[in-house]
């Protein structure tokens, strides 16, 4: 019984370590990717894009399903960017309350009959509107088919060139687009962009617009405020110069058109549609021999709001976990196999060994630690290298903060900066368990072949004022 708690407390231990030295690798590179991002002049290209009449039309693609209480905040802030050559498509994918007649009724919408090309195979249609006082303005009713479906529906109606897909509850700084669409103007090689996303929860806002950030006062929220952070400033930057960028945020992301008909689009059947589709077109082009570039460009930033409740956060990380699985297992063939460049070799690796196995053996390590303490088969002294490893993972996680606060200044106040520091630890030392125990309710639900969204809740940002 001894030597099993041994090996299990050594396996932590490893799993521990490699997740800790990949994260420090993955560091490593963010530093030196936004240090050579910082060293450009990242303005002056959109600049120039701001009032050109030759900027390529881009079409955001807004899903909505129960979206009543945001839906107009997040349009009104759409209609607001200032890119010159923009269509707005709307799609209420069967919703049981009131976002449609919330749309027809603030945009005082017209009938326009369903008439679009059938590129992608979609749920029917029921009836397309127009909004007479803005063209660029157009809202899709159709039978619920999930999120994959309405966006699909989305891209059959889009007329541009780029399509941006955003999520219902989101705003989109007033600059985004600009911002975002320079990789394609640079390289035709580009076939999707994404940007960074934050929380919307305390900040200040108005005009469908953030005015500033705040840090929130909720542990429940900071706690993914500090995740949010990591991701975007760590993890999606990282990447990039290792070639490997296989996440574009479903929230927030612009797309070449042509190359997403090209792979038919988004998957139906796929839980976790945003991270399998960019798997899908990587994919495409390695077996095609057309280079299909991945970017992300942390300036544009948009803003959503996160769960407030357990429950809800809950049904959020779980079905993340299970969508996860998902696109590992339909792209199983991808991983470790040099056809495959570095999404084979070394971005689907990690996110087998790093995002998918160490929560699970994590679980079973510190539950087995646990009973091992319990029965005193092993010391306290023994958990002392596990401790060290998890105090590298919170110094690593302020250097974060740091990093965010030098490069964009995201929190003008001290008093949100001490707050954010606050969240990290609570992150990692409450929040992190209990992700793994999120990720193994995932994990179950999918080994049971459950696709189920769950249902979220939605407080609505006219609910949030401006506070300190």
């Amino acid at each position: 019984m001894s030597v099993f708690f041994d090996v299990m407390l050594w396996l932590l231990f490893g799993i521990v370590v490699v997740s800790t030295l990949s994260q420090l690798a993955l560091y490593a590179s963010a530093a030196l990717e936004l240090r050579r991002i910082r060293s450009r002049d990242r303005h002056q290209l959109w600049r120039r894009m701001l009032s050109s009449p030759l900027a390529p039309k881009i079409t955001v693609l807004v899903p909505a399903y129960n979206e009543s209480v945001s839906i107009l905040d997040s349009v009104n802030g759409l209609m607001a960017l200032t890119y010159p050559n923009l269509e707005i498509v709307v799609v209420n994918d069967g919703s049981s309350d009131d976002t449609l007649d919330v749309l027809v009724e603030g945009f005082a919408l017209s009938p326009v009959g369903p008439v679009y090309r059938h590129v992608v195979a979609t749920e029917r249609v029921t009836e397309i509107y127009r909004s007479p006082e803005d063209a660029r303005l157009i809202v899709v009713d159709k039978h619920n088919g999930g999120k994959a479906d309405a966006l699909n529906t989305a891209l059959n109606v889009a007329s541009g060139d780029l399509v941006c897909a955003i999520d219902a509850d989101t705003l989109v700084a007033t600059d985004a687009l600009q911002q975002l669409v320079s990789p394609f103007l640079s390289s035709d090689e580009t076939v999707a962009v994404g940007g960074t996303i934050r929380l919307a929860n305390d900040a200040s806002w108005k005009n469908g617009q953030v005015s500033e950030l705040h840090a929130p006062r909720s542990l429940l929220v900071g706690a993914q405020a500090a995740e949010y952070a990591r991701s975007f400033l760590v993890g999606r930057i990282a990447w990039g110069p290792l070639g490997g960028n296989l996440i574009i945020s479903g929230a927030f992301g612009l797309f070449r058109r042509s190359s997403l008909l090209d792979v038919g689009g988004y998957e139906h059947e796929s839980i976790g549609e945003d991270m399998e589709l960019i798997v899908r077109l990587r994919r495409h082009g390695y077996e095609t021999g057309k280079i299909a570039r991945v970017e992300f460009t942390p300036d544009p930033v948009a803003y959503t709001e996160a769960p407030t409740s357990l429950r809800t956060l809950a049904r959020q990380r779980n079905r993340w976990f299970r969508g996860l699985l998902d696109v590992l297992s339909r792209h199983r063939a991808m991983i470790g196999r040099p056809k495959y460049g570095s999404a084979g070799m070394l971005a689907l690796p990690y996110f087998v060994v790093v995002e998918a196995l160490a929560p699970i053996i994590e679980a079973c390590g510190i539950v087995a630690i646990a009973i091992a303490l319990a029965w005193g088969v092993i010391g306290w002294e023994s958990l002392l290298p596990v401790a060290l490893v998890y105090l590298v993972g919170i110094g690593a996680s302020l250097l974060v903060l740091l990093l965010d606060d030098l490069a964009f200044g995201t929190y003008r106040h001290t008093r949100d900066r001490l707050r954010m520091v606050g969240h990290v630890l609570f992150e990692q030392l409450i929040f992190r368990p209990m992700t793994i125990v999120w990720r193994l309710w995932g994990l179950r639900l999918f080994l049971q072949g459950r696709t189920e969204w769950g249902a979220q809740e939605r407080r609505g940002f006219t609910e949030r004022t401006a506070t300190a």
